[in-house]
């Protein structure tokens, strides 16, 4: 799922393409894309773009007579810009929104319709859309500690949660917790004032590096190697590979359709976390340390 780095890039890219431009006509490929209907997708038609926001993982492109189109791309969605009106990228295209400019369409892989478009009226309308999580990057480490600790869990689960931290998912709460050095499992009420510190710091340097990094990569092009797996991540979808910092094989949790990784030399003291299915399987042969490995 693109994260706030991504989203940012997406926003900037979109920036210097439509801003000011008038949006000539919306293509509707997929209906079970826009989840609105009134006012109809065909409002829009011949309004200029006045805005763009990011609105936690979300995409919010604002147009004349205080409209605003809400994109969210969820795991598998998508953004391509053409320089050629009207023409979409195959079967995957959702939606088609063109300009004067070129045409931005909207994409999802795979069968699983999870990404969205809402079209609403006001600026009161688009705030039931922000899930209220904390913007990381602009958080001092007061209102950082209240947030992170206002209810207990798991750092994983507290930093993926949009309601308490905004922009952040999977991938960049992994690379956070190892930068950090501080346990995916550690609950928020057991933290010490210096790891919430060394968490805010993590948070706030990992986000700003990678959003710097990915605006580096597109450079004026349009962004389009868009993904949750990178070679450069320090952990993150590099399961069984070494650790960049102590050359530890980076471990994983499964859960559902995700999975935490993390390095158990730099992050858990050594420790092996269960996983959920394969250490019940194992049972007493589930290593308890990394140095079991070796």
């Amino acid at each position: 799922m693109p994260e706030l780095p991504d989203i940012v890039v997406y926003i900037e890219a979109l920036d210097a393409r439509i801003m000011g431009q008038r949006l000539e006509r919306v293509r509707l490929l997929n209906p079970f894309l826009l989840r609105t209907a009134d006012p109809p997708i065909s409002a829009v038609e011949g309004r200029r773009v006045t805005g763009l926001r990011r609105m936690g993982k979300r995409i919010v492109i604002e147009l004349e007579g205080d409209m605003f189109l809400v994109l969210h791309l969820m795991v598998a969605g998508r953004l391509r810009w053409n320089l050629a009106r009207g023409k979409a990228p195959g079967r995957i295209a959702l939606a088609v929104l063109e300009f004067a400019s070129g045409s931005l369409a909207f994409t999802e892989a795979g069968t699983k319709r999870r990404a969205s478009l809402h079209l609403v009226l006001g600026e009161e309308a688009l705030r039931r859309f922000d899930p209220g999580g904390l913007e990381v990057l602009e958080a001092d480490l007061a209102a950082f500690s209240a947030r992170l600790k206002a209810e207990n869990h798991t750092l994983k689960r507290a930093l993926t949660d949009p309601h308490v931290f905004s922009g952040i998912g999977n991938a960049y709460s992994d690379e956070i917790l190892h930068r950090a050095r501080l346990s995916p499992v550690a609950l928020t009420s057991q933290l010490t004032e210096e790891q919430v510190a060394r968490l805010r710091d993590a948070a706030q340097v990992v986000l700003a590096e990678w959003t710097h990094r990915l605006r580096q990569e597109a450079g004026d092009a349009f962004p389009e190697k868009v993904t949750a797996f990178r070679a450069a991540m320090a952990v993150h979808g590099r399961h069984g590979q070494p650790c960049p910092v102590c050359g530890a094989p980076v471990q994983r949790i499964v859960y559902a359709d995700n999975e935490t990784n993390y390095c158990a030399r730099c992050q858990t003291g050594g420790r092996i976390l269960a996983d959920r299915a394969l250490s019940r399987l194992l049972k007493k042969s589930w290593p308890r340390n990394i140095d079991e490995l070796d």
